[in-house]
């Protein structure tokens, strides 16, 4: 793994760049969740509910046409298999058991795709808690099947309409809500951005990604260590998941697609690190799309989920370092990679994954080499931008 200091930071980035107003919110979980996660009990019942509820392990299936057609050793890890459809579950019942642990009584969340929104929403009905999450109004638009999830599960679900009405802004209200009730409330941030430990806290949160591809693929390939781990990065929680126990295997190579929109010189795109520069965005200093006197640049995706000006500063760490590899997916390539996934494997992609998945034409492999995709998740919540895109 790689190791954060004790002020947040991974190399250059991270930290907690916070109001003064946030700083015992902040104290309190950072003296606390170390100690938290550490105990037998919390780790008992964040394991049990990771099997019994979640419904991990999460198959590692060896995708056989993929393969055929790619010229590789190809694995899907099956996240969209978890229990509300992606990886974010994880993430949620670790930070509602520390929740609850800490006395809160109220929950916030933001959400882009509406993945995070509704395993927060599902958490939230499990331990009976009270939810509020903040939705960009355009995310609201185009993930309406995730939003009514999250009422029929009890959260209320608030629409952001500043700026470009999508992840940042919901980030943004989901903040300062944060800022208004900083005793009763935990934010649960759905990805590895935020101030410190959260970023930390995710990404440790997520591990179990990688740590069951590790044994998973001692069974099926004699070995723990695929040649390449691809994963799509927004501010890149199942990324971080996926390629945690490989941090430090250098022989691993870690791939991130980014979302190109409609292509990095367009003025259309959340290709970050190819567009962005060291900033401090939503409590963490970071690469960000910015203009030159530090205003956020609007980002586009068609994916909800990729549709960030940022990254988190773990990722920023990894480009900067070298140690991942970074590529920008256009939107009809991903559209069009989703939609093979689908005709040759029968599993039809979040449009998040499939960035991922178009990856394979834009990096070099060799025949015998195993590559892990993480599936962050299922098409479900995308059908109706499979269906305005139409090329199937």
């Amino acid at each position: 793994m790689i190791k954060v200091d004790e002020k947040g930071f991974y190399g250059k980035f991270g930290g907690a760049y916070i109001p003064e107003m946030l700083y015992p919110n902040i104290e309190e979980l950072k003296e606390n969740y170390e100690q938290l996660m550490a105990s037998e009990e919390f780790q008992k019942e964040f394991r049990s509910l990771l099997k019994d509820y979640v419904g991990r392990p999460t198959p590692l299936y060896f995708a056989t046409r993929l393969s055929e057609k790619y010229g590789a050793k190809i694995y899907l890890k099956r996240e969209d298999l978890c229990h509300t459809g992606a990886h974010k579950v994880n993430n949620t019942v670790g930070q509602i058991i520390l929740a609850k642990k800490l006395g809160k009584k109220r929950i916030i969340a933001e959400t882009g795709a509406g993945q995070h929104g509704v395993a927060t929403a599902t958490v939230c009905a499990l331990m009976g808690m009270e939810c509020t999450v903040f939705m960009g109004a355009l995310d609201i638009q185009r993930q309406r099947p995730n939003v009514e999830r999250m009422k029929i599960l009890g959260a209320k679900v608030v629409p952001a309409t500043s700026g470009s009405q999508t992840l940042k802004d919901a980030t943004n209200e989901a903040m300062r809500q944060w800022i208004n009730n900083p005793v009763d409330t935990h934010y649960i941030i759905g990805s590895v951005v935020g101030p410190h430990p959260y970023p930390e806290m995710v990404a440790r949160f997520q591990s179990v990604i990688s740590e069951e591809i590790k044994w998973q693929l001692k069974e099926k390939e004699k070995t723990e260590n695929p040649d390449i781990v691809i994963a799509c990065v927004g501010g890149g929680s199942n990324a971080a998941g996926a390629f945690y126990h490989y941090y430090n295997i250098p022989q691993v190579r870690l791939v991130a697609a980014e979302a190109a929109g409609l292509g990095v010189s367009s003025g259309k795109s959340a290709a970050t690190t190819a567009l962005g520069t060291p900033g401090i965005l939503h409590g963490s200093k970071t690469l960000l799309m910015q203009t030159e006197d530090g205003q956020v640049v609007e980002p586009h995706s068609i994916s909800a989920g990729l549709d960030y000006p940022g990254i988190g500063p773990v990722h920023a760490h990894l480009f900067d370092t070298g140690r991942a590899e970074f590529v920008a997916v256009e939107d009809e390539d991903a559209m069009k990679a989703g939609i093979e996934l689908s005709r040759l494997e029968g599993i039809i992609p979040a449009i998040e994954t499939a960035h991922a998945l178009h990856s394979l034409q834009m990096i070099e492999y060799k025949k015998e080499d195993i590559i892990v995709i993480n599936l962050s998740g299922r098409g479900d919540k995308d059908l109706d931008t499979y269906i305005k895109w139409g090329g199937y």
